[in-house]
């Protein structure tokens, strides 16, 4: 933790973030969240330059089935310049790839604390993919970064893989030794506008470029998982809500009960506002989860929710449900 932020944490301020990327849809997001988040008070604002001159209300097309954050709806753009210059100890981005990669290491280097959604960063040198409920003490890599002034940079995975890794994370204990993974992916996790509707209207796409990559790569980093993962990805024509079929076997013959009750006393590292008291959640109706579901729950869209659990041998399959741009992204 940085010196600014461990002085509003004495003080019991809030503490001053900037939203990078807040017109896109993960940026609504952290604007939604942070509206409402007891610790945290939005101050600055980035979007591309058309939106110059403009306040968040006026230049923003509200996508999310959540209210507006009418406290920032008056709110005028900072430029990246701005930013740069004069660093709040809090930066949330959910900035393209391409422009993160530039701006995320200068912002670290003046002191800021940068959480990313981008996939600029994940991977790097320690620089962890968090999961709070599942990697809490790969925070401890950030004491190994470079940046000057006590800055850092940490990443969220992957949508899909976050739903995937909830889920997963208390069933590390029976021994998991492999896991197949099909995805039914919703359009908003290809952003806005994201996909033709002529490409995707009464259709699936059974391929979603670097993702099944992402999915091996990031969920063997969080559950430090090193065994065989074999993932397949489709888009489908549902706008918010990631769905998911596993199988994973496992090192120990145990019953759906024993799962069951391992989602069950699963439970945050910490008492934190923006995390759910109960991170999955199993559905006992046959016909659930299903995506209208997405933003359920409390906080809502936090929650990962499975149901149909079965058993064969030492194999155990479900179904997950995660909510793309809520969970799986800011």
């Amino acid at each position: 933790m940085n010196n600014s932020i461990r002085s509003f944490n004495s003080k019991g301020e809030r503490i001053p973030v900037t939203v990078l990327g807040a017109t896109g849809m993960v940026g609504q997001v952290f604007m939604w969240m942070l509206e409402i988040h007891p610790s945290f008070k939005v101050v600055s604002i980035t979007a591309g330059d058309s939106r110059k001159g403009k306040s968040y209300r006026e230049a923003t097309r509200w996508q999310l089935p959540v209210p507006f954050p009418e406290t920032y709806g008056r709110m005028p753009f900072s430029t990246l310049n701005d930013v740069l210059a004069a660093p709040t100890p809090i930066v949330f981005s959910a900035l393209p790839a391409e422009i993160a990669l530039k701006i995320e290491p200068m912002l670290a280097e003046s002191g800021a604390a940068v959480f990313s959604n981008a996939s600029a960063m994940r991977g790097k040198e320690n620089v962890p993919i968090l999961i709070p409920e599942a990697n809490p003490g790969d925070l401890g890599r950030i004491k190994k970064q470079q940046w000057g002034s006590g800055g850092f940079i940490v990443t969220n995975a992957n949508c899909a893989t976050t739903g995937l890794a909830v889920a997963l994370s208390p069933l590390r204990k029976f021994g998991i030794k492999d896991v197949f993974v099909s995805t039914c992916q919703s359009v908003s996790g290809a952003g806005y506008p994201g996909i033709s509707h002529m490409d995707i209207a009464g259709n699936l796409i059974p391929f979603i470029e670097n993702e099944e990559e992402k999915i091996k790569g990031e969920l063997s980093a969080i559950l430090h998982l090193y065994v065989p993962i074999f993932p397949s990805c489709v888009r489908v024509p549902v706008r918010f809500g990631h769905l998911e079929t596993v199988w994973a076997k496992l090192g120990e013959n145990v019953s759906t009960t024993d799962i069951r009750e391992s989602w069950e006393k699963f439970k945050p590292p910490a008492h934190l506002p923006s995390l759910p008291e109960t991170p999955v959640s199993y559905l006992s109706d046959p016909a659930q989860p299903q995506p209208a579901l997405s933003f359920a729950g409390t906080p809502p869209g936090m929650a990962v929710f499975t149901g149909g659990l079965k058993k064969q041998g030492n194999r155990i399959g479900f179904i997950l449900l995660v909510n793309n741009i809520v969970r799986g992204a800011a």
